[in-house]
């Protein structure tokens, strides 16, 4: 897992999606349930690349993905990324690895 920390890196990322599928994570260090999405995040076993956000520290970020994904902000928030979109996002306690498995494998194998 990386952290995205500037607007350079999320563009690349952007970019990186339309040849490879990216799992996200906006993470909120005063979020008990962001604790909870972390763990689950981490535990999620895929060889896809796995992004994090911590929103308190990048909120351009943040911002810049809320923006161009046309996504609301929520933390933690859960997004699988590809050809440049968000296709798909689950939010608060929806962020299991059992669900996320799921969503991967519907939406991207």
């Amino acid at each position: 897992m990386q952290r995205i920390k500037t607007g350079e890196e999320w563009g690349k990322i952007v970019k990186q999606s339309k040849d490879q599928p990216i799992l996200l994570l906006k993470f909120s260090m005063t979020c008990i349930s962001s604790i909870s999405a972390l763990n689950e995040f981490k535990a999620l076993n895929t060889n896809l690349l796995k992004y994090l956000v911590i929103v308190q520290m990048e909120r351009d970020v943040s911002n810049s993905i809320e923006k161009e994904l046309g996504v609301k902000h929520e933390s933690p928030q859960f997004l699988i990324l590809l050809n440049g979109k968000g296709i798909w996002q689950a939010t608060h306690y929806k962020i299991k690895r059992t669900l996320l498995a799921e969503a991967i494998h519907a939406y991207v194998n």
